[in-house]
């Protein structure tokens, strides 16, 4: 007799269970009905998206994920967490009344695609399409609910003509201190023309300036400005960066290469201009508090004093938050690239140099020199590193102190950096640990200008470290018409920032840490500027009509790079080798004239500042959005004054790169009127990260997690011990689970549930393979809950249900419904489950009001099993557009509850009373309790503190 197949046996028994195979059929059938369907199709007021006036009517909803990338290696399982989360609250808001915008594109241009092209030889663009259609496949079978008709990708040359026309915007566009607004560059011209407004560093009229000073000019104030200035230059990937790809250890975010400070010519986004806004307006905007944390420190504003120190008929303008301290100011310091080191540094040490500040070098040029090289191989963060010994040059020049009249020596330092304040520090010593540690290896003066209240004395000589007081008295600090001397700081501050004022020599102002955005790329792969360049280097912006400039063919991808420790070089870029491109024949309006390109592109973050608003109208080939269409998604509404996009979920990492960029772009196009919406998201989630364990063998290189055996709390592989350790998920860590392999186990709507299910949205949580089985057996039971697996009919009655079955249902409609809408998934699932285990305890056929309701609360989180069983209930409607169930709160308010009777703080009864019970009601039944009265025995009361329905407190006298 043959062995029977157990798995076989059981299917034979119930042909029509709820299986793996079953599930993939449903699921690929609901997902052909919803595309045919249009089902997820959110209406415009107008446009080639109009639909449905009624559903247009509805209250709208635009849910947002932030732009994936489309990696050659596809989806792991960690990576859909947002989206499926998204998913489940876009369908929740659909069945409950929203118009629901939810879409997805593909954020394409960047450094991968273009890597991968220099290895392989492959175009980029078809690398990239050829994952963006890999994606599109594994994303469709998790059964997500987006308009499709909305989706592109930045490389669409209908989607970067638009990108390029909002850089030409912010080119001609001046930020107007007085109006605290972006105005177009023609208002500014105009003024300069009519002699409103002075041209600034010129005493003749605009009309007889050059071309090319009317542009240097206007390149002052344009928001979009090339300039030569010190730069992130990262040999290693051939390319500069902007600060904030430089990590913490001054090397590139994408490749871990060395970065060094250079001085090249760029295209910068006058970000500063809008400073004041970016952090002010954070105030209405509902983000998580750390990263509104994380970008009000990036903009850093700080309030002080901006003041001149005279040198050789001229000035160094200092920053800095105590003016109080000026008295105290005994040297100055410049950063190694400050533009005026080079013009006060002279030929010869003046008379009296000290040794200890020449560095040993013959001439103050040799020492500059010298300096410069040893500090352009450090990064940012180690040149601000507290370390013992501190370094430096004197560059051969004196500064005047403006309130004593003292000399000064003027050093170079690599502590000081270019990218904060004015790039020049005035040194006060005695009150602050940096400088008077430099005082004390350059033998400089500490004058002590507070008054210590610790002790120490006011002899400097003496003191260890550098004291710095809020609290202090003044003290050493008088001079021709100004004494602070008695004074606290905040008073001091005040009276010597007047006096600088009064003297035309400083002024009191606010400060930012906060950087322009350096713009350009060394690369290919990326958005070509609109910009050309005459016979005279003057920049032009190319008309609308030549839009979109597309990327040209190049035989060589890879921009030219270079030994990643070697400073001195250049960047080389891929476009500058197409001469025919480069070079070209333009009519700009004045006749045709050749022009040069400019061969950099845009980062790859300018794709993703503005494509939510690509979203909203994605075929318009005439406007960037329809006013009507952005104002009816995205404009000012109660509560959200800004506007913006109500719900935006993606990672935390994006806190100072995309969300501070995309903020900037809004707020200039929101200035010149081309939108409503003056902050692209209103409300931000961060999801937290679902992470795998990864394991490592005696040399540290990560071995299959699959293959791995744990045997008596061990690990093994290949029958070698290896370590354990919880991490990020990821092909080259060998541990990572792709979506593919749990849907052809499990089904789509179970990977969904497990997701949801493992924890709160926005904590990371470890991934584990056989946790997912519960999920799975949680659908088949609801399955079972409707259909027999025997013969596939539904087994609902027509009948009403019992008074414990209703108020199991209500209960859990009434949770459901709350956790769905504050994006607690996890307890949601928890909520289905228990309701589901009531149900299938409490045996028999399920009346069929319980099952609808029970299949529509599954709907958001597993949408093919709800869309199946709810045709097989009969609807012939699709359950996306139901309403969701609402509860009768007669069934969600417990009958009765639990009231405990305490007497001398110790629990003499429980009573069961109605939740609505008075509190007078409440004291009668508790002293008329037979326990409650043996317990007094007789004993009269002094006080009874009630607490209804669940606290009695009774206190004797």
């Amino acid at each position: 007799m043959s062995e029977t197949n157990p798995a076989a046996a059981a299917e034979a028994a119930a042909p029509h269970r709820y299986t793996a195979a079953m599930a993939a059929e449903i699921e690929a059938r609901w997902q052909d009905f919803w595309d045919a369907e249009g089902t997820y199709a959110a209406p415009n007021p107008k446009g080639d998206l109009a639909g449905d006036p009624a559903v247009v009517a509805r209250p709208k909803k635009f849910i947002m994920d932030m732009f994936p990338y489309p990696s050659g290696a596809g989806l792991h399982v960690g990576h859909p967490l947002g989206y499926i989360a998204t998913d489940v609250f876009a369908r929740f808001q659909r069945m409950t009344g929203h118009n629901v915008l939810h879409t997805l594109g593909f954020d394409a241009f960047g450094l991968p695609a273009e890597q991968y092209a220099v290895q392989t030889g492959t175009h980029p663009r078809v690398s990239t399409e050829a994952n963006i259609e890999n994606m599109k496949v594994q994303l469709r079978r998790l059964g997500l609910g987006h308009d499709k008709r909305r989706s592109f990708a930045t490389i669409d040359p209908d989607y970067y003509k638009w990108t390029q026309w909002i850089f030409l915007q912010i080119f001609n566009s001046w930020y107007d201190d007085e109006a605290k607004k972006a105005r177009p560059i023609s208002e500014l011209v105009a003024a300069f023309e009519s002699g409103e407004r002075a041209v600034p560093g010129h005493t003749r009229a605009w009309s007889e300036l050059s071309a090319a000073e009317r542009a240097d000019v206007l390149g002052e104030y344009r928001l979009a400005y090339a300039s030569d200035a010190p730069v992130n230059w990262c040999p290693g990937l051939g390319t500069v960066l902007a600060n904030e790809e430089v990590t913490a250890e001054g090397r590139s975010e994408r490749g871990n290469f060395p970065v060094f400070k250079a001085k090249l010519r760029q295209w910068n986004m006058r970000i500063t201009a809008y400073a004041d806004r970016l952090l002010d307006d954070l105030t209405e905007l509902d983000w998580p508090e750390a990263i509104k944390l994380q970008q009000r420190n990036w903009i850093g504003r700080s309030e002080g004093a901006r003041v001149d120190f005279p040198i050789d008929g001229e000035r160094i303008t200092v920053f800095t938050t105590r003016p109080d301290t000026l008295f105290g100011a005994s040297y100055m310091v410049l950063a190694p690239e400050h533009p005026l080191v080079d013009k006060f540094t002279p030929d010869a040490w003046p008379e009296g140099t000290h040794d200890v500040w020449t560095g040993g070098h013959a001439t103050p040029a040799e020492a500059v020199a010298a300096y410069r090289a040893q500090a352009a191989s450090k990064s940012d963060v180690e040149r601000q590193a507290e370390a013992k010994d501190k370094t430096g040059v004197f560059i051969g020049s004196y500064a005047t102190n403006p309130v004593n009249g003292e000399k000064i020596p003027v050093f170079i330092a690599d502590y000081v950096l270019m990218g904060y304040g004015t790039g020049a520090i005035m040194a006060v010593p005695a009150g602050d640990q940096r400088d008077f540690e430099f005082a004390r290896a350059f033998e400089l003066p500490i004058v002590c200008i507070v008054e210590p209240t610790d002790g120490r004395g006011t002899d400097t000589s003496t003191w260890e470290n550098a004291f710095g007081s809020y609290d202090a008295k003044i003290i050493n600090s008088t001079g021709e018409g100004i004494s602070l001397d008695g004074l606290g700081v905040a008073e001091a501050k005040v009276r010597i920032t007047e006096w600088l004022e009064r003297k035309g020599i400083g002024e009191g102002t606010v400060n930012f840490r906060l950087r322009d955005w350096l713009f350009s790329r060394q690369r290919y792969w990326g958005e070509p500027f609109p910009i050309v360049y005459d016979e005279d280097g003057i920049a032009h912006a190319l008309p609308e009509s030549m839009l979109p400039l597309e990327l040209p063919e190049v035989e060589d991808y890879s921009p030219r790079t270079f030994d990643p420790d070697d400073a001195d070089t250049q960047p080389e870029t891929p476009l500058s080798r197409n001469e025919e491109w480069v070079n070209v024949t333009l009519d700009l309006g004045d006749g045709p004239k050749r022009y040069r390109r400019e061969t950099n592109t845009m980062p790859n973050w300018a794709g993703s500042c503005w494509y939510e608003l690509r979203y909203l109208d994605p075929h318009n080939s005439e406007q960037l959005v329809d006013p009507e269409i952005e104002q009816y998604w995205m404009g000012p509404r109660e509560g959200q004054p800004h506007g913006g996009v109500d719900l935006y979920v993606g990672g935390a990492e994006h806190a100072v790169l995309h969300l501070l960029y995309a903020r900037f772009w809004s707020k200039v196009l929101f200035d010149l009127g081309h939108v409503s919406s003056a902050e692209p998201f209103h409300k931000l989630f961060n999801q937290g990260m679902i992470q795998a364990y990864v394991y490592r063998d005696s040399r540290g290189i990560a071995v299959p997690a699959a293959e791995v055996e744990e045997r008596d709390g061990a690990y093994y592989y290949q029958g070698e011990k290896v370590s354990r350790l919880l991490g990020k998920m990821g092909k080259s860590l060998k541990n990572a689970v792709t979506p593919d392999e749990i849907c052809a186990e499990y089904g789509a709507d179970t990977l969904r549930l497990y997701e949801m299910a493992m924890g709160p949205l926005d904590v990371s949580r470890p991934w584990d393979t056989r946790a997912v089985v519960g999920q799975f057996r949680l659908l088949q039971r609801l399955w079972r809950n409707v259909v027999d697996e025997t013969t596939g009919a539904v087994t609902v009655v027509d009948a009403e249900p019992d008074e414990d079955t209703l108020r199991a249902l209500h209960k859990a409609i009434d949770g459901v419904r709350g956790d769905l809408e504050g994006m607690r998934f996890n307890t949601a699932i928890a909520k289905v489950t228990e309701l589901n285990n009531h149900l299938t305890k409490a045996g028999g056929a399920l009346p069929r009001s319980v099952a609808e309701s029970l299949v529509l609360m599954a709907a958001p989180l597993a949408p093919h099993i709800a869309e199946e069983l709810w045709r097989k209930l009969g609807r012939t409607d699709s359950v996306v557009h139901q309403d969701f169930p609402v509860a009768d709160p007669a069934y969600v308010v417990d009958e009765t509850v639990t009231c405990v009777v305490q007497i001398k703080g110790k629990v003499k009864a429980r009573l069961e009373v109605s939740p609505a019970i008075s509190e007078e009601e409440l004291e009668k039944v508790a002293l008329s309790d037979e326990k409650v009265v043996a317990a007094l025995d007789g004993a009269g009361i002094r006080k009874v503190i009630v607490r209804a329905p669940k606290l009695v407190n009774i206190v004797p006298a």
